[in-house]
């Protein structure tokens, strides 16, 4: 099964989320649909499929990750907990080094990291 990637965005690491929102929303005019302090979501609107998954351009702007040991630089949204599931055991088939685990977040989603070949930290996830 080739699960169905929802979106792609890209993990910025930056000092202080909120120091950066005046560029992202002043100046380029973004919406703000996740703030959790440590992790600010900025996209373009309309939020219709939901408060995280709408707009066609998204950044996310990170301090430092609440849960998982390293910061990832790219989140990788799949359709469903299924395909979320098939893309965990691919990557552990192919060997790849899962850097955290399969792990229920408190803010919604279900996610695991992994490293790409070049070492790269993806966090891929999917809503519950």
């Amino acid at each position: 099964m080739t699960p169905t990637v929802r979106r792609i965005v890209a993990n910025l690491a930056v000092a202080d989320p909120a120091a950066d929102a005046p560029f992202w929303t002043g100046l380029l005019g973004l919406d703000t649909p996740m703030d959790m302090g440590w992790i600010v979501n900025h996209s373009v609107g309309p939020h219709s499929a939901g408060p995280y998954s709408a707009g066609t351009a998204q950044v996310q702007l990170i301090s430092r990750d609440a849960t998982a040991p390293e910061d990832s630089r790219v989140s990788v949204e799949v359709a469903d907990l299924a395909a979320l599931q098939s893309v965990h055991d691919g990557a552990v088939a192919a060997g790849y080094e899962i850097v955290h685990p399969l792990t229920d977040e408190p803010w919604g989603v279900r996610r695991f990291f992994v490293r790409t070949p070049q070492g790269v930290v993806v966090n891929v996830l999917a809503h519950r």
